[in-house]
Protein backbone atom coordinates (compact mmCIF):
# COMPACT_ATOMS: atom_id res chain seq x y z
CA UNK A 1 0.00 0.00 0.00
CA UNK A 2 1.43 3.38 -1.00
CA UNK A 3 1.66 6.26 1.48
CA UNK A 4 -1.34 8.19 0.02
CA UNK A 5 -3.47 5.02 0.27
CA UNK A 6 -2.88 4.60 3.98
CA UNK A 7 -5.78 5.78 6.15
CA UNK A 8 -5.30 8.86 8.31
CA UNK A 9 -5.81 8.73 12.05
CA UNK A 10 -9.09 10.63 11.56
CA UNK A 11 -10.39 7.91 9.24
CA UNK A 12 -9.32 5.25 11.73
CA UNK A 13 -10.89 7.12 14.63
CA UNK A 14 -14.18 7.33 12.75
CA UNK A 15 -14.04 3.60 11.98
CA UNK A 16 -13.29 2.72 15.59
CA UNK A 17 -16.24 4.87 16.73
CA UNK A 18 -18.46 3.13 14.18
CA UNK A 19 -17.48 -0.28 15.55
CA UNK A 20 -18.16 0.86 19.11
CA UNK A 21 -21.57 2.31 18.26
CA UNK A 22 -22.50 -0.74 16.19
CA UNK A 23 -21.51 -2.97 19.14
CA UNK A 24 -18.85 -4.70 17.09
CA UNK A 25 -16.82 -3.67 20.10
CA UNK A 26 -19.49 -3.56 22.85
CA UNK A 27 -19.13 -1.82 26.22
CA UNK A 28 -16.38 -3.46 28.25
CA UNK A 29 -14.92 -5.25 25.22
CA UNK A 30 -11.17 -5.55 24.80
CA UNK A 31 -10.07 -3.80 21.61
CA UNK A 32 -7.43 -5.51 19.41
CA UNK A 33 -3.88 -4.36 20.05
CA UNK A 34 -2.11 -1.66 18.07
CA UNK A 35 0.01 -4.12 16.10
CA UNK A 36 -3.05 -6.15 15.12
CA UNK A 37 -4.96 -3.04 14.04
CA UNK A 38 -1.97 -1.66 12.15
CA UNK A 39 -1.76 -4.93 10.19
CA UNK A 40 -5.52 -4.87 9.50
CA UNK A 41 -5.51 -1.32 8.16
CA UNK A 42 -2.07 -1.37 6.55
CA UNK A 43 -0.77 1.65 8.42
CA UNK A 44 1.85 2.62 10.97
CA UNK A 45 1.34 1.74 14.61
CA UNK A 46 1.76 5.42 15.48
CA UNK A 47 -1.34 6.24 13.41
CA UNK A 48 -3.37 3.68 15.35
CA UNK A 49 -2.00 5.05 18.60
CA UNK A 50 -3.04 8.62 17.78
CA UNK A 51 -6.60 7.56 16.91
CA UNK A 52 -6.95 5.53 20.11
CA UNK A 53 -5.37 8.28 22.21
CA UNK A 54 -7.98 10.80 21.05
CA UNK A 55 -10.79 8.35 21.82
CA UNK A 56 -9.33 7.86 25.30
CA UNK A 57 -9.09 11.62 25.85
CA UNK A 58 -12.74 11.95 24.82
CA UNK A 59 -13.79 9.34 27.37
CA UNK A 60 -14.86 6.65 24.89
CA UNK A 61 -12.24 4.01 25.69
CA UNK A 62 -10.00 3.18 28.63
CA UNK A 63 -6.31 2.50 27.98
CA UNK A 64 -4.20 0.80 30.64
CA UNK A 65 -0.61 -0.37 30.37
CA UNK A 66 -0.44 -4.18 30.27
CA UNK A 67 -4.23 -4.45 30.64
CA UNK A 68 -4.99 -3.35 27.08
CA UNK A 69 -7.65 -1.03 25.71
CA UNK A 70 -11.32 -1.51 26.49
CA UNK A 71 -14.53 0.23 25.50
CA UNK A 72 -15.83 2.10 28.52
CA UNK A 73 -18.97 0.70 30.11
CA UNK A 74 -20.41 4.21 30.28
CA UNK A 75 -18.65 6.36 27.65
CA UNK A 76 -18.24 9.99 28.68
CA UNK A 77 -19.06 12.78 26.25
CA UNK A 78 -16.59 15.62 26.71
CA UNK A 79 -17.24 19.16 25.55
CA UNK A 80 -14.36 20.95 23.86
CA UNK A 81 -14.00 24.36 25.49
CA UNK A 82 -13.93 27.29 23.11
CA UNK A 83 -14.15 30.86 24.36
CA UNK A 84 -16.91 32.68 22.45
CA UNK A 85 -16.32 36.15 21.05
CA UNK A 86 -19.13 38.45 22.15
CA UNK A 87 -19.16 40.30 18.83
CA UNK A 88 -19.76 37.02 16.98
CA UNK A 89 -22.50 36.00 19.44
CA UNK A 90 -24.38 39.23 18.88
CA UNK A 91 -23.92 39.35 15.11
CA UNK A 92 -25.06 35.72 14.82
CA UNK A 93 -28.49 36.88 16.00
CA UNK A 94 -28.64 39.47 13.21
CA UNK A 95 -28.20 42.37 15.62
CA UNK A 96 -25.70 45.22 15.31
CA UNK A 97 -22.88 44.93 17.83
CA UNK A 98 -21.51 47.84 19.85
CA UNK A 99 -18.81 47.87 22.54
CA UNK A 100 -17.95 50.45 25.18
CA UNK A 101 -15.06 50.61 27.65
CA UNK A 102 -16.48 51.87 30.97
CA UNK A 103 -13.48 51.72 33.28
CA UNK A 104 -9.80 50.80 33.35
CA UNK A 105 -7.34 50.62 36.25
CA UNK A 106 -4.12 48.86 37.24
CA UNK A 107 -3.69 47.70 40.82
CA UNK A 108 -3.23 44.80 43.20
CA UNK A 109 -5.56 41.84 42.86
CA UNK A 110 -8.52 42.15 45.25
CA UNK A 111 -8.37 39.91 48.30
CA UNK A 112 -11.30 37.73 47.18
CA UNK A 113 -9.58 37.02 43.83
CA UNK A 114 -6.23 36.25 45.49
CA UNK A 115 -7.96 33.80 47.81
CA UNK A 116 -10.06 32.27 45.02
CA UNK A 117 -7.18 31.76 42.59
CA UNK A 118 -4.22 31.47 44.97
CA UNK A 119 -2.46 34.58 43.71
CA UNK A 120 0.56 36.06 45.53
CA UNK A 121 0.06 39.17 47.62
CA UNK A 122 0.52 42.30 45.53
CA UNK A 123 -0.15 40.54 42.20
CA UNK A 124 -0.71 43.34 39.65
CA UNK A 125 -3.88 43.15 37.65
CA UNK A 126 -5.48 45.18 34.89
CA UNK A 127 -9.09 45.72 35.91
CA UNK A 128 -11.53 46.46 33.08
CA UNK A 129 -15.25 47.16 33.03
CA UNK A 130 -16.94 46.93 29.62
CA UNK A 131 -20.39 46.90 28.09
CA UNK A 132 -21.55 44.99 25.03
CA UNK A 133 -24.72 45.93 23.17
CA UNK A 134 -27.01 44.30 20.60
CA UNK A 135 -28.94 46.87 18.54
CA UNK A 136 -28.11 49.36 21.33
CA UNK A 137 -29.78 47.14 23.93
CA UNK A 138 -27.61 45.94 26.84
CA UNK A 139 -26.33 42.47 26.08
CA UNK A 140 -23.48 41.84 28.52
CA UNK A 141 -21.75 43.66 31.36
CA UNK A 142 -18.15 42.46 31.59
CA UNK A 143 -15.86 42.94 34.59
CA UNK A 144 -12.43 41.45 34.02
CA UNK A 145 -9.09 41.10 35.79
CA UNK A 146 -6.01 40.26 33.68
CA UNK A 147 -2.77 39.09 35.31
CA UNK A 148 -0.01 41.43 34.11
CA UNK A 149 2.70 38.92 35.09
CA UNK A 150 1.18 36.42 32.66
CA UNK A 151 0.39 38.97 29.93
CA UNK A 152 2.83 41.91 30.29
CA UNK A 153 1.73 43.57 27.05
CA UNK A 154 -1.80 43.99 28.37
CA UNK A 155 -0.67 46.90 30.53
CA UNK A 156 -0.29 49.12 27.45
CA UNK A 157 -2.94 47.52 25.21
CA UNK A 158 -5.65 49.85 23.90
CA UNK A 159 -9.14 48.58 24.73
CA UNK A 160 -11.04 51.65 23.63
CA UNK A 161 -12.17 50.08 20.33
CA UNK A 162 -11.67 46.32 20.79
CA UNK A 163 -12.72 44.60 23.98
CA UNK A 164 -10.49 42.35 26.11
CA UNK A 165 -12.58 39.33 25.16
CA UNK A 166 -11.58 39.63 21.50
CA UNK A 167 -8.04 40.76 22.28
CA UNK A 168 -7.25 37.84 24.59
CA UNK A 169 -8.74 35.20 22.28
CA UNK A 170 -6.53 36.42 19.45
CA UNK A 171 -3.36 37.20 21.43
CA UNK A 172 -3.03 34.83 24.37
CA UNK A 173 -3.30 31.01 24.43
CA UNK A 174 -4.60 29.10 27.44
CA UNK A 175 -4.11 25.54 28.65
CA UNK A 176 -6.86 25.30 31.27
CA UNK A 177 -10.22 26.94 31.80
CA UNK A 178 -13.06 26.92 34.31
CA UNK A 179 -16.53 28.37 33.87
CA UNK A 180 -19.51 28.53 36.21
CA UNK A 181 -23.06 29.84 35.84
CA UNK A 182 -25.41 31.19 38.47
CA UNK A 183 -28.27 33.62 39.01
CA UNK A 184 -27.80 36.77 41.05
CA UNK A 185 -29.72 39.91 41.96
CA UNK A 186 -28.65 43.02 40.06
CA UNK A 187 -27.24 45.61 42.44
CA UNK A 188 -28.20 49.23 41.58
CA UNK A 189 -25.17 50.13 39.43
CA UNK A 190 -25.31 46.86 37.48
CA UNK A 191 -29.07 47.21 37.08
CA UNK A 192 -28.51 50.63 35.49
CA UNK A 193 -26.02 49.21 32.99
CA UNK A 194 -28.31 46.30 32.06
CA UNK A 195 -31.49 48.42 32.04
CA UNK A 196 -33.24 46.19 34.57
CA UNK A 197 -34.83 46.89 37.95
CA UNK A 198 -32.60 46.81 41.03
CA UNK A 199 -32.51 43.31 42.55
CA UNK A 200 -33.95 41.79 39.37
CA UNK A 201 -32.47 38.30 38.78
CA UNK A 202 -29.80 38.23 36.08
CA UNK A 203 -27.54 35.51 34.76
CA UNK A 204 -23.90 35.51 35.85
CA UNK A 205 -21.11 33.57 34.10
CA UNK A 206 -17.64 33.51 35.66
CA UNK A 207 -14.68 32.26 33.64
CA UNK A 208 -11.03 31.77 34.53
CA UNK A 209 -8.22 30.75 32.19
CA UNK A 210 -4.67 29.67 32.95
CA UNK A 211 -1.53 29.19 30.87
CA UNK A 212 0.64 26.35 32.19
CA UNK A 213 -0.64 26.90 35.72
CA UNK A 214 -0.38 30.70 35.71
CA UNK A 215 -3.63 32.66 35.89
CA UNK A 216 -4.29 34.67 32.73
CA UNK A 217 -7.68 36.23 33.41
CA UNK A 218 -10.80 36.04 35.55
CA UNK A 219 -13.99 37.58 34.20
CA UNK A 220 -17.50 38.09 35.53
CA UNK A 221 -20.17 38.45 32.83
CA UNK A 222 -23.71 39.55 33.65
CA UNK A 223 -26.36 39.22 30.97
CA UNK A 224 -29.44 41.31 30.40
CA UNK A 225 -33.06 40.27 30.39
CA UNK A 226 -33.95 37.54 27.89
CA UNK A 227 -30.45 36.10 27.47
CA UNK A 228 -30.47 32.41 26.54
CA UNK A 229 -27.52 30.03 26.61
CA UNK A 230 -27.56 27.07 24.23
CA UNK A 231 -24.82 24.50 23.81
CA UNK A 232 -24.45 21.34 21.75
CA UNK A 233 -21.98 18.47 21.97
Amino acid sequence: MTEPDRPSYRVLKAEFLRRIRARVWPPGALIPGELELAAEFGCARATINRALTELAEEGVIDRRRRAGTRVKLSPVRQARFEIPIVRAEVEATGAVYRYALVGRAVGAAPDWLRALRDLPEGARMLHLICMHYADDRPFQHEERWINIAAVPEVATADFSAVGPNEWLVQAVPFTDAEISFSATAAEPRLAEFLAVAPDEPVMLAERTTWLEGQLVTHVRMHFGRGYRLTTRY
